[in-house]
């Protein structure tokens, strides 16, 4: 049985959903504090276990994991504001890094030494070249990359000292939402262009801010890789089924190697939606770099994955979830 820490989040919730489908004879655990998950997001699916616990019990976690026999996790439990990061790092160091330290130790404890961890393209910072490949130095700017940079060491020391497989997939920019619009993207406060867009669209803001017209870019605005939620989903269960071959720790980004401005992102939700997004320009935000884009050939190679989304459906599935949202 797998354990899903986080498994109420947004991308946490995905995998859970994706996982009960593509395996629906296996049982699952999902662990969330509901600090930022949604409990409605795993309800009454088959086969998954609700444990409402924050992943720093220790006792709480080996207990879990020796009653229900886990045999691997999958680790999504995080805070992931960029700002809020800066602005109060030892949240962050004390849930991120100690939190995940802790649950380390029941993994031991438990005799499960199998992890895919959910990592982020923010542990490379200010990219040198783009597409940014693994072997691109890290050197994040913000404690959130940071704090998933330090996990990344701590699981190789694990591999190295205690022989566990870890498999860190380092996302680009996750969006989008589940294929049926029961699940999607719901962060307060939400950060995210796509569903800031899209709610503008529907009227539930007024305006739009875009930092930043004036970069190095064809348009003046940032340039993202974006990557369908649930393309981010299969990699998790690629990287799982590898693991019960692998040795010791790797190191996998997850994007599209398509990047996509800003501009370009509010024009196409206007054509999707039909509706007029109004929208501002302002100063840059501080350590915003002007491109970010995956190279994944790697996930391509070792994972065999193959994103099935472009960005008109990770927006058409967004824009479904927005207009009937559950929470």
């Amino acid at each position: 049985m797998i354990l899903v820490t986080g498994g109420a989040g947004y991308i946490g919730s995905h995998f859970v959903r994706f996982y009960t489908r593509q395996r629906p004879a296996e049982k699952v655990v999902v662990v969330d504090n509901l600090v930022e998950g949604h409990v409605e997001s795993v309800e009454g699916l088959p086969g998954v276990h609700f444990e409402r616990c924050d992943i720093s019990d220790f006792e709480a976690m080996k207990a879990i994991m020796l009653q229900h026999s886990v045999d691997a996790v999958v680790h999504f439990a995080s805070y992931c504001y960029v700002g809020e990061s800066q602005q109060n790092p030892s949240k962050y160091y004390q849930n991120n890094v100690a939190g995940s330290i802790s649950l380390f130790r029941a993994m031991e404890e438990a005799n499960v030494r199998k992890i895919v961890f959910s990592s982020s393209c923010a542990t490379y910072g200010v990219p040198l070249q783009v597409p940014i490949n693994e072997e691109h130095p890290q050197n994040p700017i913000n404690v959130y990359g940071l704090t998933k940079l330090l996990i990344e060491k701590i699981l190789g020391g694990y591999a190295d000292t205690r022989g566990w497989a870890y498999t860190a997939l380092r996302y680009f920019n996750a969006s989008g939402a589940d294929g049926d619009a029961t699940i999607g993207e719901s962060h307060d406060p939400e950060t995210h262009i796509i569903p800031l867009a899209l709610q503008t669209a529907l009227g539930k803001r007024d305006l739009l801010q875009i930092f930043g017209d004036d970069y190095d870019t064809p348009d003046g605005s940032c340039i993202r890789d974006y990557v369908h939620v649930e393309d981010l989903a299969s990699a998790h269960l690629l990287a799982l089924e590898k693991l019960a071959e692998q040795k010791g720790g790797q190191n996998i980004n997850l994007g599209t190697a398509t990047g996509a401005s800003v501009k370009e992102v509010v024009s196409l939700c206007e054509q999707v939606t039909g509706k007029k997004i109004n929208h501002a320009f302002a100063p840059r935000r501080s350590g915003d770099p002007a491109r970010l884009v995956a190279d994944p050939s790697k996930a391509r190679d070792y994972l065999n994955w193959h994103p099935q989304h472009d960005l008109r459906s990770i927006i058409q599935s967004a824009w479904n979830w927005e207009v009937k949202r559950r929470f």
